[in-house]
């Protein structure tokens, strides 16, 4: 396997597995000798099966769970302990709903110790950047669902992460919603270039954002395939990139590998249910 840039950003899993304990005290493998690199700066989507384990892998990028074989290293070091560059968008909200729009995003600068007034100068500047100007000193509550994603995404780059970890982040937003926050995040990311591991059940988003797609198969889940997406940059809309010939042509490649993996943990879905009710 190629080793990872020691570029600030770049992540690689190294035969990596991890295990959970289970109530009947036998371990649960969820991650399974997974091999992978992301180089610094690239987008890299995560697809699978619901419940395959995709989401454990941030958590390993992260530093918040530690592999139970294997290694992972980010910027060229090994994991072992909370990874410093990493930025989060959650599908869930992670806003603190009694504080302001401008004291969310200025939460990420005051922790790493920067003066008050200093990172709320930052955070407006950011909240300008994602069209929230004016919203300073609504709370979330207050906030559409595509209006607190964009509060998510200013908390989360303008700490200027060299990682972005995203899972699930825009599947609680309706298609229109999720279209024009795919387009704010492409703008985004093109401009500040962190590495993102992006994480998501919907192929045609994965295809139309990253650099590379990866597909796990179903749970303990592994690397069974990556896909090199070769579509220019910048993507543009990606409403239109969709009905392009070659995104059509990765799109039935990847869902041939995907399927089968869809496949196989309904059956297995189905096999437990069948039997539990017998």
């Amino acid at each position: 396997m190629p080793q990872v840039s020691e570029k600030q950003g770049g992540i690689q899993f190294s035969a990596v597995t991890k295990r959970f304990p289970a109530q009947n005290g036998v371990a649960k493998t969820v991650l399974h000798d997974v091999n992978l690199v992301v180089e610094p700066g690239m987008f890299c989507a995560v697809v699978g099966p619901t419940g395959c384990g995709k989401s454990t892998t941030l958590t390993l990028a992260a530093g918040l769970y530690r592999p139970s074989a294997g290694v992972v290293r980010v910027s060229g070091e090994i994991v072992d302990g909370i990874t410093r560059g990493a930025g989060f968008v959650f599908q869930n909200d992670a806003l603190l709903p009694w504080k302001s729009v401008l004291k969310n995003v200025a939460l990420g600068p005051e922790f790493r110790g920067i003066s008050k007034k200093e990172a709320q100068e930052h955070a407006r500047e950011w909240l300008q950047i994602v069209g929230l100007a004016g919203f300073e000193n609504y709370y979330p509550y207050q906030l559409s669902g595509g209006m607190r994603k964009r509060v998510s995404l200013a908390a989360a780059l303008i700490n200027k992460p060299s990682m972005l970890l995203m899972d699930e982040p825009f599947s609680a937003l309706d298609v229109q919603t999720r279209a024009i926050m795919s387009n704010e995040l492409l703008t985004l990311w093109e401009n500040t270039r962190p590495s993102v591991l992006f994480v998501t059940h919907d192929l045609e988003e994965a295809i139309a954002l990253a650099d590379r797609v990866v597909v796990m198969t179903a749970g303990p889940a592994t690397v069974k395939a990556i896909f090199d997406i070769d579509l220019p940059r910048p993507r543009g809309e990606v409403q239109a990139i969709r009905f392009s010939p070659r995104f059509l042509e990765l799109y039935q490649q990847i869902w041939a590998s995907l399927r089968e993996e869809v496949e196989q943990a309904y059956s297995r879905t189905t096999s437990t249910t069948t039997g539990a009710s017998t």
